[in-house]
């Protein structure tokens, strides 16, 4: 058996397993974990719970810590400037 927490990184997104490597974490709580495209932000949808060995595909990436204040404000810093720049990529595509 493998201790997990699942994690989402969009609303409606995947569930992704991570080792929550002996913290306790519960749902709604924001995260900060380790995948493949580098440390990201996520949000838990299921808290820690044991599955069976045979359920993971590969082994699992390590939760970094609980999100500061600091991260939350950069993730939202972020957000802002993806509208931003998908506004001024629809008007460079217009003007092309």
């Amino acid at each position: 058996m493998a201790e997990i927490i699942s994690v989402r990184f969009k609303d409606v997104g995947k569930n992704y397993y991570f080792d929550p490597k002996g913290k306790s974490f519960n749902v709604k709580d924001k995260v900060i974990v380790e995948t493949s495209r580098g440390v990201e932000c996520g949000t838990v949808s299921i808290a820690n719970r044991e599955i069976a060995d045979e359920e993971l595909t590969s082994p699992l990436k390590p939760v970094l810590r609980l999100a500061t204040p600091d991260d939350i404000k950069t993730v939202e810093e972020n957000k802002e400037k993806e509208q931003s720049a998908f506004e001024i990529c629809q008007k460079k595509i217009q003007e092309h």
